[in-house]
């Protein structure tokens, strides 16, 4: 059944639809009065391919980015060049956006836990965790799931 559909990673997608609806309307203000977003070159999104497609984002576990491009994507896909305007485009949101996090991040209370299920391919740092600096191996199931979701989105 449609209403029922699962992301690759087990995710309801009418779950993942309303949290991004109600996140979205909460955050728009921040980002559309509060702060003025700057964007520029969002028509390249238009011309995107459905899939295989990554965007890295060079933050310090700021969850601020994530909810910035969901709504520069979103939009984009839209109509929108370069704004965030008229809200209309949260009513029918691209599932199928992914960002690789941390897992310890992801999991550290509420907020995360909830960006996670709405589209986090939680990794296992390689060079820090818990605060500390360590050094292991990458592992393949992290890689994996990067796969998947470049394969769905």
């Amino acid at each position: 059944m449609q209403f029922f559909k699962k992301s690759p990673f087990g995710h309801f997608l009418f779950i993942k639809r309303l949290i991004i609806q109600v996140f979205g309307l909460i955050s728009h203000q921040r980002y559309r009065g509060f702060n003025q977003l700057k964007i520029e070159g969002s028509e390249i999104i238009r011309d995107l391919p459905d899939t295989n497609v990554l965007f890295v984002s060079n933050h310090q576990t700021y969850f601020a980015d994530v909810a910035a491009m969901l709504h520069v994507f979103n939009a984009s896909l839209n109509q929108r060049v370069d704004s965030i305007k008229h809200i209309s485009y949260l009513w029918r949101p691209k599932l199928n956006i992914y960002f690789v996090a941390a897992v310890e991040t992801m999991k550290a209370g509420l907020l995360p836990k909830i960006f996670a299920y709405v589209g986090s391919v939680s990794i296992e740092r390689t060079w820090r965790s818990k605060g500390q600096s360590i050094n292991r191996q990458v592992k393949m199931s992290d890689i994996k799931n990067i796969s998947i979701a470049l394969n769905d989105g």
